[in-house]
């Protein structure tokens, strides 16, 4: 039993409610996504962490390959499957141009997107928000996934795509090209 106020180290959203788990998110090609700033399953540099925990919300350089003829947008989804919520928390979610084949350092963030970027809401606000995993709840994956989309996200709501939650802009994306996925920890002792 935890003290009042204290989390379960062991309560994790996990895996399966991933974007990249999602079967209207499949796709049969594969997009080789990286970043020049850490490697697959490697760890996240602090300056990218959350502004909470003593970063700087900067979000990650990426890279990726072209996108397979006929893909109309991107949609980039960066999400924690190791929060203690009910679902992996959304850290990033934005909708990308085609013809963009990465991003420098601070291309997601919400008051100054780089061209091609369209920057949707979050968990939190809209734009990149950086780990902030809950201290001593040991190591927290990242999971960046890149969807190339044949049609554009629409949804169905009357509210704008930009404060649409991500969940909804995650079940009206659609027809997926290809995909790629890059993973990364950080950890708050």
């Amino acid at each position: 039993m935890t003290k009042s106020g204290e989390l379960p180290k062991r309560r994790r959203a996990g895996h399966a409610g991933l974007a990249w788990n999602s079967p209207n998110l499949a796709g049969e090609q594969t997009l080789a996504l990286s970043s020049p700033d850490f490697g697959n399953e490697g760890a996240i540099p602090a300056v990218h962490a959350s502004t909470r925990v003593g970063g700087e919300d900067l979000s990650p350089a990426l890279t990726w390959s072209s996108a397979p003829g006929g893909t109309a947008q991107l949609l980039l989804v960066v999400e924690d499957p190791d929060a203690p919520t009910p679902m992996p928390f959304v850290h990033c979610v934005a909708l990308l141009d085609p013809s963009v084949t990465g991003l420098a350092h601070g291309a997601l963030g919400a008051g100054s997107p780089s061209d091609g970027v369209r920057v949707l809401r979050s968990g939190i606000g809209s734009g990149y928000f950086g780990p902030a995993p809950p201290k001593s709840h040991g190591p927290h994956r990242y999971v960046f996934q890149l969807f190339a989309l044949a049609t554009p996200v629409t949804t169905s709501s009357s509210r704008a795509l930009e404060s649409a939650k991500p969940r909804d802009v995650l079940a009206a994306a659609g027809d997926v090209l290809a995909r790629g996925r890059l993973d990364g920890f950080y950890q708050r002792t």
